[in-house]
């Protein structure tokens, strides 16, 4: 955190920052030339003009012009743009119209894909809390949080968010939810003593944080720091600076243009080598060069990507995930690892009470095992005594702890949709509410039988607090703590049968075995006193020892299930947390994150690590507790070094940097915090770690659709890479005019790529393996089988092309039949594209009505440009004749047979490939890529 008084602007080294948590609360109003009254107005004035508003500068947003010029910087465009020019100096103007055409439509997309990516942290000015209540002048006054400065008196109560970073003055019964920031569930108790100066921030209990809640109690504090100068300021200023790494997708994409660019370039160097050498002209050696560049640009490829992600947005934004930036698809299909935040998470971010221990028995609320009190109790109170003994002689002893844990209570359930909980007070005073509404009946009315003398506030320096109600007509005292320190007021434990001799070890045995179990334990006490007031609680003593409760905050339904099918699918789940190691390591052995006994890594343990050994801890470490940002980010950088692709889940401020610096973030929308959504990729509209499993599916199917994709259209661009070095090669002419290319890749071809982007999941999708960064957008497979498709159709067109032209003698017929039986090739090709190892006659093939229909289409879309003046004259095409149509259609077909036979060699002699050669974790059980 960085203090304000020693940042006296913005450019302020952090390192002369005081550790304001390490100071005395009169230390530190000195420091800051404040006082207990406050401060003056005038220095108000003029600390707000020193120090700037309490707000967090927002991050520039992008300019529409350097977007723009981004989608030109490509190695593909600059080589079609080259192309225009030629075609243009050629006097070949319709080619270069088109070529150009296609430019501009691939910017715009381009533009419109990356327009729509939203700058993070922008929101963060939410977290500031709106108003604020300050001693001024010795006058208390509420004032816009926007006006906070360094050394304002804040007064904080029951329900408000912090205004600004706090130094805690003086503090009555204090509780602050700080899961938002260190990611613990379970509210801070506060008090005013300074703590050591290495203590890790989550440990700061004399220091109140921007955007945390107070969940009860009231407090003071001096403002130490504000805006961007906070803690959460410091949090977003290390997301903000974290550039966000490039996806594998554009990794893969990058390198495939890059190769691309050296193909074109080396097959226009071979073309004008070859028709030098032979004497050709060189007019005919560009037009050729022209061609051979269109052919091999894959130009509406940035357009499928495009589409296929947006189909798959959509059918993600159906389970509730929400894609911020689209190259998150395919990244979350290749995804190998998942660091998720525990709190919020995995978890409901919701204390609740899972059991009681009483009378040496735990019983599990929700199980039914308590008897519901359809009358108060009150009414059923033995005849045979009266007040607290007539009670226990009436309940059993499990009934008898919830019941004290209503009474020990200052919570209502009244509740409050502004701090998303049931009740407002503390949580753990809530959940006792809750099961009592559950097991026993209406708290509301438990109380009115049982009415309240005197309350004494939970202290962390007294462990206890304890309530004076009237049971009967005799006071009876309702004490709630510590075990151990409940235990020091009593002098019997009630058994089955009533008050028994105090067992200490056995009531110590079941607490620590519970607290290792990761819940979070309390004692119950009762007993008759004497006296009505709060003079009892003087000395508390011969009590009679109620029981324990055990506190949880549960799982997510389906989340342990969602957490086995993703190392079913070969996915690594981590948690890294804020919370506790033992409430951490209890929870990973419950969602079967972690076995039993699993190590630990905590943030202190962390900071003595190098990177290297870090590295090799996170190879076999899956829980980190006691984890602050910056270790957070260590993590995800260790595991990016592994070669891991790895997505961090989270909610909290404190998950933002590692949000944005992992190969994918993935927010929770509803219980996330701003800065969480705006730093993630992909945001869970329902929260649910279950919808990442759905997430992870629809990536998957993405990236197989954009490979089917990518198949087809580099199949038809290769060959038309070997048609016209073939046809230059033996003397022939220009077999296809670059306009003509062209239309085969823009029109034709795309018309079934888009159609491709909706073919249906393949059934074994969540049993592949994910694929590693290593493998590129195709696989080696599908490279092989590119370059026979290739073959095989240029072949085929070659060889219709010279029968037609020394048939009927037209260069323009025998070029417009080679165009259309290559239009015929891809009509059979896009049935082999729909699976990369099962036989086209396998599918159904109305099973993606949308490409048959697409298919059809772009059949009859050519055939209408055929007999259309316009696009006669543009493709410099003409009506084939019907006798024809056989001759074209035939070869057309051997695709089919060609590919199918290179699928059955393939299936009996794989290609060593990654999809078989990667090995899993060991928790993983998925299966080899479909590819292999």
């Amino acid at each position: 955190m960085r203090s304000i008084e020693a940042v006296q602007g913005p450019d302020s080294s952090a390192s002369h920052e005081p550790a304001w948590h390490a100071q005395t609360a009169a230390d530190v109003i000195g420091a800051l030339k404040s006082s207990p009254n406050g401060l003056s107005i005038a220095e108000v004035r003029k600390r707000l003009h020193q120090y700037g508003p309490n707000q967090i500068a927002e991050v520039s947003p992008s300019n529409p012009l350097a977007i723009v010029a981004h989608q030109f910087a490509s190695p593909l465009i600059v080589t079609l743009a080259l192309a225009a020019l030629v075609a243009g100096l050629l006097g070949e103007w319709i080619d270069a119209a088109v070529i150009v055409a296609a430019l501009v439509i691939n910017a715009l997309f381009g533009f419109l894909q990356e327009w729509r990516a939203e700058s993070a942290i922008r929101s963060l000015l939410r977290y500031l809390a709106p108003k604020a209540r300050v001693l001024r002048d010795g006058l208390e006054q509420i004032v816009d949080s926007r006006e906070l400065v360094p050394g304002d008196i804040v007064l904080l109560e029951s329900g408000v968010r912090v205004p600004a970073d706090l130094r805690l003055l003086a503090t009555t019964a204090l509780l602050i939810d700080e899961s938002v920031l260190t990611g613990e569930s379970a509210p801070v108790a506060k008090r005013p003593d300074p703590v050591a100066a290495d203590t890790p921030v989550a440990d700061h209990t004399c220091m109140a944080y921007l955007g945390t809640v107070v969940t009860s109690g009231r407090g003071r504090g001096i403002v130490v720091a504000t805006g961007s100068r906070t803690e959460v300021g410091r949090v977003a200023a290390i997301a903000q600076q974290e550039i966000a790494p490039p996806t594998p997708l554009q990794q893969h994409l990058a390198r495939f243009a890059r190769t691309v660019a050296v193909l074109v370039l080396l097959g226009i160097f071979s073309i004008g080598a070859f028709g030098l050498l032979r004497g050709d002209e060189l007019g005919t050696i560009l037009v050729f060069a022209v061609g051979a560049a269109v052919a091999i640009v894959p130009e509406d490829l940035p357009v499928i990507l495009t589409i296929v992600f947006a189909v798959s947005v959509q059918h993600m934004a159906r389970r509730n995930a929400i894609v911020r930036h689209l190259p998150a698809v395919e990244t979350l299909g290749s995804t190998t690892a998942i660091g998720s935040d525990k709190t919020g998470t995995l978890t409901e971010n919701r204390m609740t009470v899972r059991f009681l221990w009483a009378a040496g028995q735990r019983r599990e609320i929700g199980s039914g095992s308590l008897k519901h009190l359809t009358e108060s109790p009150a009414v059923h109170l033995s005849a045979q005594a009266s007040g607290f003994e007539a009670l226990w002689k009436t309940l059993e002893p499990h009934t008898l702890v919830l019941l004290a844990g209503v009474l020990a209570n200052e919570a209502q359930l009244t509740p409050a949709p502004e701090l998303d909980r049931e009740g407002v007070g503390d949580p753990i005073d809530i959940a006792l509410l809750v099961a009592a509404r559950q097991e026993l009946a209406d708290p509301n009315r438990l109380r009115e039988q049982f009415p309240l003398l005197a309350m004494l506030p939970f202290e962390p320096e007294r462990r206890f607090a304890a309530a004076l109600c009237t049971v009967g007509e005799q006071p009876t005292v309702f004490v709630k703590g510590a075990p151990e320190r409940v235990v020091e007021m009593c002098t019997c434990w009630l058994s089955s049968t009533g008050p028994a001799p105090l067992a200490p070890q056995e009531i110590a045995d079941a607490a620590a075995e519970l607290a290792q179990a990761g819940f979070r334990v309390l004692g119950f006490a009762a007993g008759a006193v004497e006296g009505s007031d709060e003079s009892v609680f003087a000395q508390l003593s011969e009590l009679v020892f109620l029981g324990l409760v055990a506190f949880w905050d549960p799982p997510r339904p389906g989340v342990k299930e969602s957490i086995a099918q993703c190392h079913a699918a070969g996915i690594r789940v981590l948690m890294i947390t804020g919370d506790h190691a033992g409430t951490a390591a209890a929870l990973a052995a419950e969602l079967g994150i972690a076995p039993p006994g699993s190590p630990v890594l905590t943030g202190r343990e962390l900071a003595e690590l190098d990177e290297a050994q870090l590295r090799e801890r996170v190879r076999t470490v899956n829980v980190y507790a006691r984890i602050e940002p910056e270790q957070k980010l260590r993590i995800v950088r260790a595991l990016q070094a592994l070669g891991e692709t790895i997505a961090v889940t989270g909610d909290g401020v404190n998950d933002a940097p590692a949000l944005r610096a992992a190969d994918i973030g993935v927010a929770m929308g509803k219980s996330g915090t701003d800065v969480a959504r705006e730093a993630a990729d992909i945001v869970l509209a329902d929260d649910n770690f279950v919808t990442i499993v759905a997430a992870v599916e629809e990536g998957r199917a993405a990236a197989d659709n954009l490979r089917k994709a990518t198949f087809f259209l580099l199949s038809t661009g290769a060959a038309t890479a070997f048609l016209l070095p073939l046809a230059l090669f033996l003397g022939w002419p220009l077999p296809l005019y670059p306009a003509q290319l062209l239309w085969l890749n823009l029109v034709t071809n795309g018309v079934q790529d888009i159609a491709l982007a909706v073919e249906p999941k393949e059934p074994d999708l969540l049993r592949r393996r994910p694929r590693p960064r290593r493998e590129g957008v195709l696989s080696m497979l599908l490279w092989e089988r590119i370059a026979l498709s290739g073959l095989v159709m240029a072949l085929g067109t070659l060889w219709i092309f010279q029968w037609t032209l020394e048939r009927f003698g037209s260069l323009d017929l025998a070029r417009t039949v080679a165009l259309t039986t290559m239009v015929l090739y891809q009509t059979f090709q896009v049935g082999n594209a729909r699976s990369s190892g099962r036989s086209v006659f396998q599918l159904h093939p109305l099973s993606n009505r949308f490409l048959f229909l697409a298919a059809a289409a772009a059949l009859l879309l050519h055939i209408l440009a055929l007999h259309t003046p316009l696009l006669q004259f543009v493709l410099r095409v003409q009506p084939i004749p019907l006798e024809l149509w056989p001759r074209m259609v035939v070869p057309a077909a051997s695709i089919v047979v060609a590919v199918e036979l290179h699928k059955m060699i393939r299936r009996r002699w794989p290609y060593p490939s990654w999809e078989l050669s990667s090995t899993l974790a060991s928790s993983t059980t998925a299966t080899p890529s479909s590819d292999s």
